[in-house]
């Protein structure tokens, strides 16, 4: 009898739904979860946009892999999916609901049928794993061989498809999963791969224009989480980072990070739309404040050294200034627009002087890898700046788009 009580004190109930902070024993996959999910009649700012549900836990395909979230990374592309601008994710895989996040570290929890006897996939349930957002076909020329960012199928994972990375659960395809590096928290590795693999492909992948010893880079956003990373890259590859930021204070940040110097774009008005240049005496005005700028930048370079490279994200306010300042020949790299999609620049400015303007997009997995190793071997770190708590992911979302995040990435923790 004292057997049989102990067994049943000892006895393992399953449940269809677990709390957010309980663990489920490993492999066994509940019903339903919790996720924060965008509807397209809730679109808006993030306290109305990511609503706290209970749906069922997504089953998986063929090839698929189901992932519990430990951290999930917080990023401009979930404020895009919640504001359902330029347009609803919705549109993007014909769901009637989205779940946002393109970051997340986390335990392998279920492995789909094709994936259970194939020697190519080296994973197994309880492996503790980094997933990156790149989906390709795979199989497609460009996926072997060519650009895999020009794959008819390529997606974006947590913006392009239907779930993403808040939620308790998230599926995912065998292609996107990395082992977790031991010497990273949950935190940190759950909140860096998409910006990291964004900067390195923008820095590396556009030959002639490539990142060398002694490149000029300016960067903007540089204490953002795309910048932050950014630094680290130029400066462990013997090149000049330029940071500019929106105070002193982020400025400094830089500086600990590896950049030459920064520039506090609050001490110059030269931000917008280019404005007409017709209108002589306004467009006169408008050059002598983007010259003001563009002689801080030689006041940290050298005079008359304009950058290489320019990483631009912030779009329409900053674009016309970024193929002024970047030297003759020299290319405007863009990830990404966070201050609006319609951007303006003189046209005379780019073809007369022969500078790029080129256009980018997450990784190859290729290229991921490669950024990753230096991850791995603790050349580069992860910057996190704060971790919230699942019940904060809206206001976290709401300090990104106030931009009072200080400086590198925020992440949403569900340990």
């Amino acid at each position: 009898m004292k057997k049989i009580a102990l067994e049943l004190e000892n006895e393992i109930v399953l449940k269809d739904l677990y709390e957010i902070y309980e663990t489920p024993p490993l492999g066994y996959t509940p019903a339903l979860m919790y996720a924060y999910v965008i509807r397209p009649e809730n679109h808006g700012t993030p306290d109305k946009a990511f609503q706290l549900e209970i749906i069922a836990t997504p089953k998986l395909g063929f090839n698929e892999v189901l992932v519990r979230v430990m951290s999930a990374g917080v990023n401009y592309n979930g404020l895009w999916a919640g504001l359902g601008e330029p347009a609803s994710p919705t549109a993007f895989h014909g769901k009637d609901f989205h779940i946002a996040g393109s970051d997340a570290s986390g335990i392998i929890w279920e492995i789909g049928e094709g994936l259970k006897n194939n020697p190519e996939f080296k994973f197994k349930i309880g492996d503790e794993v980094i997933v990156h957002c790149g989906q390709t076909c795979g199989l497609c020329q460009e996926c072997n061989g060519g650009n895999p960012m020009l794959c008819e199928s390529q997606k974006i994972w947590g913006y392009e498809t239907p779930y993403g990375s808040f939620a308790q659960y998230t599926k995912v395809r065998a292609q996107q999963l990395l082992l977790k590096p031991k010497h990273l928290t949950w935190a940190e590795a759950g909140g860096y791969m998409l910006t990291y693999a964004t900067v390195w492909r923008m820095l590396y992948g556009f030959a002639p224009n490539d990142l060398k010893p002694g490149t000029n880079v300016l960067v903007w956003g540089g204490s953002g989480g795309l910048g932050a990373t950014a630094i680290q890259l130029i400066k462990l590859a013997g090149a000049n980072a330029v940071a500019v930021t929106s105070s002193d204070e982020r400025g400094e940040k830089c500086m600990e990070l590896g950049a030459v110097g920064y520039i506090n774009r609050q001490k110059f008005n030269c931000w917008g739309a280019l404005p007409d240049i017709n209108k002589k005496e306004e467009y006169k005005e408008y050059l002598k404040e983007v010259r003001k700028f563009g002689s801080a930048i030689w006041n940290i370079l050298g005079k008359k050294v304009n950058p290489d490279i320019v990483l631009d994200h912030i779009g329409s306010q900053t674009f016309p200034v970024s193929t002024y300042v970047v030297k003759s020949g020299g290319m405007v790299v863009f990830c990404g627009a966070t201050s609006g999609f319609n951007m303006s620049f003189d046209a005379s400015f780019v073809w007369m002087r022969q500078k790029r303007i080129q256009g980018s997009h997450f990784s190859s997995l290729f290229e991921l890898h490669k950024a990753n190793k230096l991850i791995e071997d603790k050349k580069i770190r992860p910057v996190i700046s704060r971790e919230f708590s699942w019940d904060e992911l809206p206001l976290a979302h709401q300090k990104m788009l106030d931009n009072t995040i200080e400086y590198g990435n925020v992440v949403i923790n569900l340990v």
